[in-house]
């Protein structure tokens, strides 16, 4: 007999397995991925910072740009997150949507006197709260499944492990009721069960089975998400004659992430079980820290180029992730020799919430860019940004000194595998009639995977616009961008991949942002 593994053993067991692996490399990549920050006019120029001024997204873009102040200023940004989806599950495409309201950004930038007699003519400090990525997401998906349904991951754990039914029911009596593991849960629930008789002491034992395996099951599945990464940024800049601009930013990042996704099988011509469900949820926070230089120079009214490299970002991670499943009976359908219902009395339980801790280093950031000025009448600004994936790393001291050393390997080495370094490119442009601008711009954001995963290239092509209104003391400046890129979503796995299925999901995100400032 196969005895109960200890808690640290079977969560090791967990940590070093590949969607373990995968979850965490995603996480990372999830936490670093910036595609669009700024204000409302930096936004709808195609989110170029490298070589502009005078706004307050250089505050968490390129600090040099704080240099071209010459009056002080304050600002305030509301925003709209709007994404619509629609998914291919199997045999079938479903839609959904989803719209919030949030703070793009907001700012307070104090300039000093100019010194007209001085090399150094002004300098800048510069506070803003800004939201570098939302997690805002949405989208379902359907199907026929003919070949497996979810209960057949609960069977592979439980045949992974090796228990008989009496080590479930120790189990069980020694955790004082809870249910740790997802096979331990459906096993409570009578969705899987033992198939070979071990001894009249330890009952039955694997293989494992499920009631209606050959059944094609009706998948509908709901995945929500939401959250924010936001950054509190403090800035200074100088001003070396016109020419020469020259700023440095540290930014304290905060994370928010939380998501909710539900699996309901439907078990068609059921003999047992109408249907299975399963639900999970995350929830995660953390902080971070990171530090931004930057340099822009002027060689004519006409052309200025600018540079900004950012640090990564070290960030403290915290989260919980929260299972319940549960199984719709048909009463009746299980008895003993006297006719009996010794079926589950229980429709659903909670699994014990699982909490970890563990740090990201995300990926090194450098932009390089130019602006065209063309006379008073406007300008056209590109950028190249280069961002360092394949550098992200990630760590853990929550488990042992083994554990941790594995979570740590084990977890860099998928990052180096599956992510590469890419470089982005941005192009914008303004023109300005009266109190009037008008803007447009385009960025196209790299397919940070090193291998084209379920055959899908996942670049982003985001597209922008916006016009404003400027007076002496007042501005006010409203942007949209819209986007369209492609990702998969795989509910569950087996041993044998031919066995389950992958979503494709369109994503079609759309940002309206306003943005109200005074001079001072």
């Amino acid at each position: 007999m196969k005895k109960p593994y200890s808690g640290s053993l079977l969560a090791l067991s967990l940590l070093v397995s590949s969607s373990a692996f995968s979850q965490y490399a995603t996480d990372a990549f999830r936490y670093s991925e910036i595609n669009q920050t700024g204000t409302a006019r930096f936004q709808a120029v195609g989110g170029n910072h490298a070589a502009l001024g005078g706004d307050p997204s250089s505050i968490s873009g390129n600090p040099a740009g704080l240099g071209f102040y010459n009056r002080s200023e304050v600002t305030f940004s509301p925003g709209v997150n709007s994404i619509s989806t629609d998914s291919k599950y199997i045999d079938r495409v479903t839609s959904a949507a989803k719209s919030t309201a949030n703070v793009t950004s907001a700012s307070l930038v104090i300039t000093s006197q100019p010194g007209f007699q001085r090399k150094w003519k002004r300098t800048s400090l510069g506070i803003s709260f800004s939201r570098q990525q939302s997690f805002q997401n949405r989208f379902t998906y359907q199907g026929l499944n003919n070949r497996s349904s979810f209960l057949d991951r609960a069977v592979e754990d439980a045949n992974g492990v090796g228990w008989t039914d009496e080590d479930y029911n120790r189990e069980l009596q020694d955790n004082q009721g809870t249910y740790r593991y997802l096979d331990h849960a459906y096993y409570q629930l009578q969705t899987i069960y033992p198939t070979n008789f071990v001894s009249s002491s330890e009952g039955y034992g694997p293989p494992y089975g499920r009631d209606d395996a050959r059944n094609a099951t009706l998948q509908q599945g709901d995945f929500d998400s939401k959250g924010a990464n936001t950054q509190w940024t403090i800035a200074y800049a100088g001003n070396y004659n016109d020419k020469l601009y020259l700023g440095g930013s540290v930014g304290f990042s905060r994370i928010r992430y939380e998501y909710t996704h539900m699996l309901h099988d439907s078990i068609i011509n059921a003999t047992v079980f109408h249907s299975t469900t399963n639900t999970e949820d995350l929830k995660a926070t953390g902080s971070g820290l990171n530090a931004t230089f930057g340099v822009i120079y002027k060689f004519s009214p006409f052309i200025q180029a600018g540079l900004s490299l950012t640090s990564p970002t070290f960030t403290s991670m915290r989260e919980t992730f929260n299972r319940r499943v549960g199984a719709n009976y048909i009463r009746g359908s299980i008895t003993n020799d006297n006719g009996q219902d010794i079926g589950p009395t229980q429709s659903s339980v909670s699994l014990v919430p699982n909490d970890f801790e563990y740090s990201i280093v995300s990926p090194f950031r450098a932009s390089a860019g130019a602006t065209f000025f063309i006379n008073n009448n406007g300008f056209i600004t590109g950028t190249l940004e280069y961002v360092g994936y394949s550098g992200m790393r990630l760590r853990t001291n929550y488990l042992t000194d083994d554990e941790n050393k594995n979570f740590r390997d084990n977890n860099n080495a998928e990052v180096k595998d599956v992510y590469k370094n890419v470089i982005n490119a941005r192009l914008g442009g303004e023109y300005r009639f009266g109190i009037m601008r008008g803007r447009l711009g385009f960025a196209y954001i790299a397919d940070p995977y090193a291998e084209r995963l379920d055959g899908i290239k996942r670049d982003k092509l985001m597209y922008s616009a916006g016009l404003g209104v400027r007076v002496d003391r007042f501005f006010a400046d409203l942007s949209g961008t819209y986007s369209a890129f492609k990702s998969t979503y795989t509910p569950y796995t087996l041993e044998d991949p031919t066995r389950y299925f992958t979503a494709n999901i369109s994503n079609k995100p759309v940002n309206v942002v306003l943005t109200l400032g005074i001079n001072f």
